[in-house]
């Protein structure tokens, strides 16, 4: 999701998908480490998202 989509949320709403790109996070390291082969590609990808959206929260917590 691009920022200027999660810039119109509210925080609530940050708060849930965080939790769940974290939950999704887990089950990915939980994956790799049953030795199922997961796509790699997603790691970055929930990484990235996550980090996006702890800077929105920051952002978002400054200004009120």
């Amino acid at each position: 999701m691009k920022a200027s989509e999660l810039r119109t949320k509210s925080v609530d709403e940050l708060m849930k998908e965080l939790l769940a790109l974290l939950r999704e996070q887990f089950n990915l390291r939980m994956q790799k480490g049953t030795g199922q082969a997961p796509k790699i590609h997603l790691f970055k990808k929930v990484k990235l998202s996550i980090a996006r959206i702890k800077t929105i929260l920051r952002e978002k917590g400054s200004n009120v």
